[in-house]
């Protein structure tokens, strides 16, 4: 068997809250599986009980071949875990700050100080290494602190909300520290609200709502879910847009969207056949296509289509969690 991770059942409730109601994931070995899902779905649950830090009600896991609740000490020797803030300590260097986690685990002196310098180098953060962490910013914090998740060489690494409040540079800084580890070999089990997070990372995706898992699959498989792509056409003659529209009226039977001030104009369409049939009518009318395409629905319309709302921004449901699992711990 080449999943590193199973989950089959896990149930957990805070009070009147169903944090999750019967989850099941399976993550094979050097991939990365995105759960994904709105605040409040259980995303964060899930983590904390994979990582040993919450006993499931009901349901079993396994982690590297180790029961979660059973031999959690021998589960928690082989993952790596970066939640959605930096674990770091600001007030230290990015490099004592290693050297510290290092020696936490075990480390000795000597090797504890090489394990640094190493992570170090492999994050582009030689430069910084003798700065106090205060002064990096937030993409190299992340980056620290993914550091500070691999000094133990992990098999398994969980990344909850990794990118949270970051600026988009710092996010794909992220992201290309993620596709190596990956790279390495390490399995990863990424949560998010950043849809295009999922799509740029993820082999597989499980989408949560209301603490179950609604569905599963490759970013593909998902998109095909809804049935429709998505026509992309605008003309080189602005002055023709509504010419153009017409037509895409005539071949799809809706009324497309139209961008008065690009020209673009899209659609829903069941059939992709509709793109010859398209290009043949451009033809007939002389109109010139500046741009002309035929994708597959985002994910942001998959996680319409499949929970009947849009995601939302990833600002509450680790603070929810937090208030909630805190009440037991």
């Amino acid at each position: 068997m080449n999943d590193v991770i199973r989950a089959e059942g896990l149930r957990k409730r805070f009070g009147d809250t169903r944090a999750l109601d019967g989850v099941d994931i399976a993550v094979r070995r050097g991939t990365v599986l995105g759960v994904l899902g709105p605040n409040g779905a259980g995303k964060t649950t899930a983590v904390r009980i994979l990582a040993t830090l919450l006993k499931p009600d009901a349901g079993r896991a396994e982690v590297a071949g180790y029961d979660v609740v059973k031999d959690a000490v021998r589960v928690r020797a082989k993952i790596g875990l970066t939640g959605q803030y930096a674990s770091v300590d600001e007030e230290l260097t990015g490099f004592e700050n290693l050297v510290m986690i290092a020696r936490l685990l075990d480390f000795g002196r000597a090797e504890a100080r090489a394990r640094a310098r190493q992570l170090l180098n492999r994050f582009r953060l030689t430069d910084a290494a003798a700065r106090a962490v205060k002064t990096y910013s937030g993409g190299m914090r992340r980056r620290l602190d993914l550091a500070a998740s691999l000094i133990n060489h992990p098999e398994v690494i969980y990344l909850d909300e990794p990118t949270t409040g970051l600026d988009p540079r710092a996010r794909n800084e992220v992201w290309d520290t993620v596709r190596e580890v990956v790279a390495d070999g390490a399995t990863v089990l990424l949560t998010t609200q950043y849809l295009e997070e999922a799509d740029a990372l993820a082999d597989r995706i499980a989408v949560f709502d209301h603490g179950r898992v609604i569905a599963d699959g490759t970013p593909d498989d998902l998109k095909a879910r809804t049935g429709r792509q998505t026509l992309v056409v605008r003309t080189a003659e602005h002055y023709r847009t509504a010419q153009l529209a017409a037509i895409v009226t005539d071949l799809t039977g809706e009324r497309p969207d139209v961008q008065e001030q690009t020209g673009l104009v899209t659609a829903q369409v069941p059939d992709p056949t509709i793109l010859s049939a398209l290009v043949r009518r451009l033809d007939d009318a002389s109109i010139v296509a500046a741009e002309l395409a035929l994708r597959m629905p985002s994910l942001d319309e998959v996680f319409l289509t499949l929970t009947g709302h849009v995601a939302e921004e990833p600002e509450d449901e680790n603070e929810t969690e937090m208030i909630t699992e805190g009440s037991v711990a």
